[in-house]
């Protein structure tokens, strides 16, 4: 889908579920992993990820894109238009967006894939998992204030 199409496709929701016209420009950002879209208060664009377009469809999308529209319509009225306000809340519920986008299938990791390194704490053994090395003479265990030492997984 082109990004043409993405204004279109957000005009036609704009127009059907808010009865607003929707003004400004909308367009896919590649670098969106986290986040399923975003709104900008300054310019009053929308940006769309695209990999939540090819892992989960246009019914997904939709709703990311209404939850975008949300933010859009509630902050030109200048009614509360963040996550935390209740406008924003009832809006949401009301046009039926989502609240939260799906995690991305390359982003969610297995818990013994994810970790690299272990640190296990010498007095009571419990263990702390870390993606990336650290300075173990720097820390101490949260539990009992022993000493630590870090195993790598690779090896395990």
């Amino acid at each position: 889908m082109e990004d043409n199409q993405l204004q279109q496709w957000v005009e036609r929701v704009s127009l059907q579920y808010f009865a607003r016209p929707f003004l400004h420009t909308a367009t896919f950002n590649s670098r969106l992993k986290a986040t399923g879209g975003r709104y900008f208060t300054n310019s009053h664009n929308i940006e769309i990820s695209p990999h939540q377009l090819t892992a989960f469809g246009e019914e997904e999308t939709e709703k990311i894109i209404k939850h975008e529209l949300c933010h859009y319509h509630l902050h030109l009225l200048k009614r509360g238009y963040k996550h935390r306000d209740m406008d924003f809340k009832k809006l949401l519920a009301h046009v039926g967006g989502s609240r939260f986008c799906n995690t991305l299938p390359e982003r969610s990791v297995q818990k013994g894939e994810a970790y690299k390194y272990m640190l296990v704490c010498k007095q009571c053994e419990l263990k702390y998992y870390r993606k990336r090395r650290m300075d173990v003479a720097k820390y101490r265990c949260g539990k009992c204030a022993g000493k630590l030492i870090m195993k790598s997984l690779d090896k395990i």
